[in-house]
């Protein structure tokens, strides 16, 4: 471990919730959590989380426990994490509008002492609640939840040590019925909160629009803990909406990060009511969860006169790896350098030896962010982190001679819409478990400022498939976000000798559909 990242971890205090108590104590009347109708201060919000604390420990819930929040972003869901760690209680955040096979299979896999949903601003939370028979509930600070029963499973050991202990796990997947839980420890997730906080320069003066999910870590690290670490104000949305950012950004928001697909729909909104963008204090943009579109980035830029600073990270080191500090941000498509603390290696998968400067290789990556792996899947953390710890990103990159660091390819099949994961043979997977299907090939296409999911279909001989009912079959089964943009049947679909289906030819195929 070299001496910056001592020095970082050195600063760090146990739990991911010590540092908002520490803004309660410093500036308890500044605003911490804001929603349209709501806003409380940092000693709010410490009185919030005390008393969710005592609400975890009067439901039973123990040292160690894994505690599910089907949530959408609101101030319960906050106090709900803080209150976990304070009870050193492991929070698993998952989003509300997975469909409900999703939910079920993440909730039998993560086998919760408890089952929280964020009634108050959820309907999709609410549906999923009545399924699983809990009780709404109105609670004082953190309006409607509704509660799940106790469920009686196995105590969980509890960690003093930061680097050990879980803070919070965030889900990869949850249609297949074999979901990956990243197992976040507080080490992991005050490393790069911190680290972030400083790289991207947020202050107590900040005002962050928050609308990335916090079931996702590029909400929940990245902005969300960043944010309070810095002593900021966060904005909080449960649902991504250009109308609201619109109407939002002329009360004083400083700091938006989005995906993509969010920088695109509000220049859309802009265009379409022919209404420039009201932004006074706004100062710093930043983009992840999906590959930077540059026509995008040039846009974005000429009409809010700011950098679109570009970042990489994945759910499995918390997330961040690259991102450029904001005193020096980017024109090209750079992710940016390595933070401080961020070890990067460039390997050719076919023998395993570093490739020279500027050549292309797979991402490895060593860091206090990288995860304690996957939750009961020794096997799946085996194939991504090494004996050394060394973690595999499956991205293919290169760096130039001033450390900026270029992502050029996936090495995995994953396609990523809107900031959110969609894995082809996951969904592959459902769409061949129709009766009436032979088999499916899913693919990426490009539009600007987003991945699109095309799926294709094989009937079985003799059958025929109506495209309305199948895609009506297909949305009971995944997420919105999951569901195709184009579903095309094709009689016979391109396959090499061995039956692969020939996924460049289908590639091509999908550029055509408008």
């Amino acid at each position: 471990m070299d001496a910056v990242t001592k020095e970082i971890l050195a600063k760090l205090p146990r739990l991911i919730s010590h540092r908002p108590f520490e803004w309660a104590k410093k500036s308890p009347g500044r605003p911490a959590i804001v929603e349209d109708e709501v806003t409380w201060t940092y000693k709010d919000l410490a009185i919030a989380v005390e008393g969710a604390k005592a609400l975890l420990m009067g439901l039973d819930v123990r040292p160690g426990d894994r505690v599910l929040m089907i949530n959408e972003n609101c101030r319960a869901f906050v106090a709900l994490l803080l209150a976990c760690s304070e009870l050193e209680a492991c929070a698993v955040s998952v989003n509300a509008r997975l469909s409900a096979l999703e939910i079920d299979n993440i909730r039998a896999h993560c086998q919760p002492r408890r089952t929280f949903y964020t009634a108050e601003v959820s309907p999709d939370a609410i549906a999923h609640g009545e399924r699983h028979g809990a009780e709404i509930r109105e609670i004082s600070m953190l309006g409607k939840l509704s509660i799940g029963s106790l469920a009686d499973v196995q105590e969980e050991p509890v960690f003093k040590e930061s680097e050990k202990h879980v803070a919070a796990m965030i889900y990869t997947t949850g249609t297949t019925g074999n979901p990956k839980g990243v197992m976040l420890s507080h080490q992991n997730l005050l490393f790069i909160s911190e680290t972030t906080k400083d790289v991207r320069g947020f202050t107590p003066d900040d005002y962050v629009y928050l609308t990335l999910p916090l079931s996702h870590i590029f909400g929940l690290s990245s902005s969300f803990l960043s944010s309070l670490y810095a002593g900021a104000a966060l904005h909080l949305v449960p649902g991504f909406n250009a109308a609201h950012l619109f109407k939002t950004l002329p009360k004083g928001i400083s700091v938006f990060q989005g995906v993509p697909a969010m920088f695109s729909s509000l220049l859309e909104h802009a265009k379409i009511n022919k209404v420039e963008i009201d932004a006074p204090r706004l100062r710093y943009l930043s983009s992840g969860g999906a590959p930077m579109d540059m026509d995008l980035k040039a846009r974005v830029e000429s009409i809010l006169g700011l950098p679109l600073n570009n970042g990489y990270g994945l759910s499995e080191t918390s997330p961040t790896i690259a991102v450029p500090p904001h005193d020096k941000p980017r024109q090209d498509g750079a992710i940016g350098n390595a933070i401080p603390g961020v070890q990067t290696r460039f390997v050719d998968p076919t023998n395993g030896n570093d490739v020279p400067e500027g050549e292309i290789g797979e991402l490895w990556i060593h860091s206090p962010g990288v995860m304690l792996g996957y939750y009961n899947n020794p096997e799946a953390t085996a194939a991504v982190i090494n004996k050394d710890g060394w973690f595999n990103t499956g991205d293919l990159a290169r760096i130039e001679e001033d450390g900026a660091i270029f992502i050029v390819g996936r090495s995995k099949e994953l396609i990523i819409r809107s900031g959110f994961n969609v894995y082809p043979p996951e969904l592959e997977g459902i769409i061949n478990s129709h009766p009436d299907v032979r088999f499916s090939a899913v693919v990426m296409r490009k539009v600007p400022g987003n991945e699109e999911v095309v799926a294709f279909v094989e009937p079985l001989q003799g059958k025929e498939i109506d495209v309305e009912v199948f895609k009506q079959w297909l949305g009971e089964r995944v997420a919105p976000y999951k569901k195709p943009s184009h579903l095309i049947i094709m009689t016979e679909l391109p396959t090499a000798p061995s039956g692969k289906p020939l996924k460049h030819k289908l590639v091509e195929i999908a550029k055509e559909f408008k």
